[in-house]
């Protein structure tokens, strides 16, 4: 198959245009984590995952920042699965009203805004990133509703915590060191 061209693609003058803007346009700087603070940031997803080294079972869950200086910036806290680390797991996702393990496997609700600590950690080999100290649920806001959405049936059922998000009782302190 002969490798296609900018006039392949880009089509009624896109090509000129894109041409003027690239030449205007400075190269974004990489990402670097976000400074060590306090932030207010909803839940945009959970997702169960295995670590590339070695494949620990875990739930990632990901963030955006939706105040200050750094909205629209996104990190991520990993959540543990093992048994050595499922009292800090039941600790955070009963947070996010998460009460067994199956909840797990469904969507989380959306508008989970929390209050979250970020410290920087930096690995062997001197790279930095951004962990998570500890969250709390502020609130959990009714999202906007797609007016393009399907409507709803019962395939695909949403997620529907047991308890309300930041309400359990937790024994222990939220921000021990091994979240």
């Amino acid at each position: 198959m002969p490798r296609k061209s900018l006039s392949d693609i880009l089509k009624n003058g896109q090509q000129q245009k894109l041409a003027d803007a690239w030449g205007n346009t400075e190269a974004a700087e990489d990402f670097k984590p976000l400074p060590v603070g306090d932030y207010i940031a909803t839940i945009e997803a959970g997702e169960l995952f295995n670590a590339k080294t070695k494949n620990t079972a875990g739930y990632k869950l990901a963030f955006r920042v939706v105040e200050g200086e750094h909205t629209g910036r996104r990190f991520w806290h990993d959540v543990w699965l093992t048994e050595a680390a499922l009292a800090m797991a039941k600790r955070d996702l009963l947070k996010i009203g998460v009460t067994s393990l199956a909840q797990l496997e469904r969507p989380l609700p959306q508008g989970i805004v929390c209050a979250v600590k970020l410290v920087l950690r930096r690995d062997d080999d001197g790279a930095e990133f951004n962990r998570v100290k500890r969250f709390d649920v502020l609130r959990v806001e009714t999202p906007k509703a797609d007016p393009f959405a399907p409507a709803s049936d019962s395939v695909g059922q949403a997620f529907e915590p047991d308890c309300q998000p930041g309400k359990a009782d937790l024994p222990g302190e939220a921000g021990d060191a091994a979240t």
